[in-house]
């Protein structure tokens, strides 16, 4: 099974143009299957069955893998079999009984504006790294861009004339605008920081690290967490917390989802029907706490 996993991830890599993140997401997944099956004394994937797969599904409920988890594995597994399917490796595809557990959609992680406020005033100073800092801060809330396409910006992707980033993806590229607060602090960054932070080094990647490397995830992801402390937020945010809180916050405000859905890059828009769920449910909150007759 081994060499059919290899197989699958260069397909992923060279034929179906899919992120690091998501190789490396079906690559941790698909290796665990290998191993559950080889104790088992399978290592041939033409002799794995749809029972052999099910018990590994029994064996993710029994030990107690969230819901989330198990369904992601689901989705990994079927990925696989259908691929060697499609290639002639497997003359069945045992995978497509397979069921994936019912997950309780849970309401995204938010900032009030309140907090938002709070968070992009942290790096209030004036060197290199806040500089920096700020204006990654902003530029995410900004436009509410995922973190992986945040640091793989280039300084081109930037159009301050008209105010607007060009976000690209694997399938597709959209236009996306950002405001005056992330204006001043890109403004400031490229005047004042990048080039001391890059110390003599080329490089068109926007935002880098302290030794001039383009920042890594974990890198922003320790960034966010220093700043939301320093803020005094309590809430276990992540970078893509605030990706939340742009897309509800513009629901609130009047945005309508056709438009949230675009800057947001949502293939389908039930994706982003979630904020206006959101939104529904504060108004009624208000409404029951506030209304005299409520």
């Amino acid at each position: 099974m081994e060499k059919e996993l290899q197989d699958f991830i260069s397909y992923l890599h060279n034929i179906k143009k899919t992120s690091a993140n998501t190789e490396m997401s079906y690559k941790r997944d698909l290796s665990k299957v290998e191993k559950y099956m080889a104790i088992q004394g399978l290592t041939d994937v033409t002799k794995i069955t749809a029972t052999h797969l099910q018990s590994y599904i029994l064996y993710l409920e029994k030990n107690g893998f969230a819901a989330a988890t198990v369904s992601r594995n689901v989705a990994s597994i079927k990925a696989l079999f259908h691929y060697l399917f499609k290639n002639g490796s497997i003359t069945e595809d045992v995978s497509e009984s397979l069921k994936a557990p019912k997950i309780e959609k849970k309401l995204p992680e938010i900032l009030t504006t309140d907090e938002v406020n709070k968070l992009l005033d942290q790096p209030r100073g004036s060197s290199p790294k806040e500089s920096r800092d700020r204006a990654m801060l902003e530029l995410l809330y900004a436009t509410g861009i995922r973190v992986s396409e945040l640091i793989n910006l280039k300084t081109t992707d930037i159009n301050f004339q008209v105010g607007y980033i060009i976000c690209r993806d694997a399938h597709k590229e959209r236009v996306i605008p950002f405001g005056a607060p992330a204006k001043r602090a890109l403004t400031d960054y490229l005047k004042n920081a990048r080039a001391i932070l890059l110390a003599d080094q080329t490089s068109d990647v926007l935002f880098t690290n302290c030794s001039g490397q383009p920042m890594s995830r974990q890198g922003f992801w320790k960034l966010v967490k220093f700043y939301a402390k320093k803020a005094g937020i309590t809430a276990d945010i992540t970078p893509h917390t605030l990706r939340h809180s742009f897309a509800a916050h513009l629901v609130e405000n009047g945005a309508d989802l056709r438009s949230v859905q675009e800057m947001l890059g949502h293939s389908d828009i039930s994706t982003t029907q979630i904020y206006a769920n959101m939104s529904q449910n504060k108004i009624r909150e208000v409404y029951a706490r506030n209304f005299p007759r409520g």
